[in-house]
């Protein structure tokens, strides 16, 4: 009936805040998931990582599904999302960026397949964060949640030019038109 079940049991419109957050995080999921797969082919070392990520997707999702205006303590407990993982994809952004030639031009969503894969789940990430910060501004959700999909998107980033890097692929650069 166009109706469905938060964890709390608090029964809410398929078109609710909550649910197009969960299904943008569940899509964001799915195209690390595609990135993944591109990237395990080229051998890279940072698929466990992207494996991490979905896991804490997965947490994401959770928080997300908890809202806290009918939350119960024990809900809120088994559902709280911590500032860890937004430190650890801080670490790893500076990890990857030391290795990268420093950003002189606008680059354009390249670089081979695993690149090209992790930039589109770098834009799923931006339009999940935006779905997400109404909640978190709504007390709703954790700032955390918004805090780590904003980091997300910075790592996914990092790593699309780490990956196009090790491949030797190179990444297009925006140049604009002559009028």
């Amino acid at each position: 009936k166009g109706f469905s079940s938060t964890f709390t049991g608090e029964r809410r419109p398929k078109g609710d805040r909550v649910f197009e957050a969960l299904g943008a995080t569940d899509e964001l999921s799915s195209a690390i998931g595609l990135a993944g797969e591109f990237s395990s082919e080229k051998g890279h070392t940072f698929v466990d990582q992207l494996h991490k990520v979905q896991c804490m997707l997965q947490d994401v999702g959770s928080n997300l599904a908890t809202p806290l205006s009918s939350a119960r303590e024990a809900h809120r407990r088994r559902t709280s999302f911590s500032e860890e993982p937004v430190l650890e994809l801080e670490q790893w952004i500076d990890s990857y960026s030391e290795q990268l030639p420093p950003l002189r031009a606008f680059i354009l969503p390249s670089g081979g397949r695993s690149s090209a894969a992790l930039h589109f789940s770098r834009a799923v990430c931006r339009r999940a964060e935006r779905c997400v910060v109404p909640l978190v501004q709504a007390g709703e959700a954790d700032p955390n949640v918004a805090k780590y999909l904003n980091r997300l998107s910075d790592y996914l980033f990092v790593l699309a030019r780490y990956a196009a890097m090790k491949e030797g692929k190179e990444e297009k650069i925006y140049i604009k038109p002559e009028p």
